[in-house]
């Protein structure tokens, strides 16, 4: 019996369309102005948004650090729903899973839900999960949504 993988899931209302947060996920030129764990700039982004298509953003950190997740996009139902693998280059053994789930609510927003499965151990869910949450806050802001969520 395989044993069970640690996962996160964050949740975030934001008030703005599932069609505005599904473009600001999936349009490179928009994921260039937000993507990423902290205020470090997102140095380049390809997303093929198709079942089988790939995608690479490339981050730096504040601290200098670089970063090139990567990976294939499994599902995609435009404005609903995104899952697409995370890979790390160089490190093929450590590829995890991570969903997007966009579902309106009452009031004119969005539910998002992401959920990142498959991931190696507690040590990479906490650091995915803080990762996650930078990247949402950021995102909130691009959007002009700070002040709302939660």
């Amino acid at each position: 019996m395989r044993k069970s993988l640690p996962s996160v899931t964050i949740v975030r209302k934001i008030k703005a369309s599932p069609a505005k947060i599904y473009a600001a996920i999936t349009q490179p030129r928009q994921m260039m102005q937000w993507w990423g764990p902290d205020a470090g700039p997102t140095l380049r982004a390809e997303a093929d948004v198709r079942p089988g298509g790939r995608f690479s953003i490339v981050f730096r950190l504040l601290n200098g650090e670089e970063y090139n997740p990567t990976g294939v996009y499994q599902e995609v139902v435009p404005d609903k729903k995104i899952v697409f693998t995370w890979e790390w280059p160089g490190m093929p053994e450590r590829e995890s899973l991570v969903t997007f789930l966009l579902e309106p609510f009452d009031g004119g927003g969005t539910e998002l839900t992401l959920i990142h499965q498959h991931l190696p151990d507690k040590e990479a869910c906490k650091s995915h999960e803080a990762g996650w949450s930078g990247l949402l806050d950021k995102l909130l802001v691009f959007l002009g949504d700070a002040n709302w969520a939660n």
